[in-house]
């Protein structure tokens, strides 16, 4: 039963619903940061923590092997793997920020960015 399991489905179809969320997470893990709306950043901000969590403590080809499930390009799955590899906490790794509205339709803004380690 699924009762009251509900998932986020931003009013598209599920192939374009997922093709959507792995375009984001490309975009996150090769830019460090994604202006988006507020509903789509905290899908992205769900799905980036479940992808780092679950290829963190692989080694290192299984966890680019990992990332290419996801990830569409070979540099965002590089970037990635080296920001997982420094990353020394257990979760927590992105930070959503308010930026403002959008002009056309008024909807919010967030900033989805990667949380780097200070050394």
């Amino acid at each position: 039963m699924r009762h009251r399991n509900t998932k986020a489905t931003l009013n598209r179809p599920a192939d374009v619903r997922k093709a959507m969320v792995r375009n984001l997470l490309t975009s996150l893990f090769l830019y460090g940061k994604v202006r988006t709306t507020a509903a789509r950043g905290r899908v992205l901000q769900s799905e980036a923590e479940k992808l780092v969590s679950r290829s963190k403590g692989k080694p290192s080809f299984n966890m680019i092997r990992e990332l290419q499930k996801v990830l569409t390009t070979e540099n965002a799955s590089k970037n990635a793997a080296d920001f997982i590899t420094a990353l020394k906490r257990n979760s927590g790794c992105t930070r959503s920020t308010k930026v403002g509205i959008r002009e056309g339709d008024g909807s919010l803004l967030v900033q989805v960015e990667l949380i780097a380690e200070k050394k």
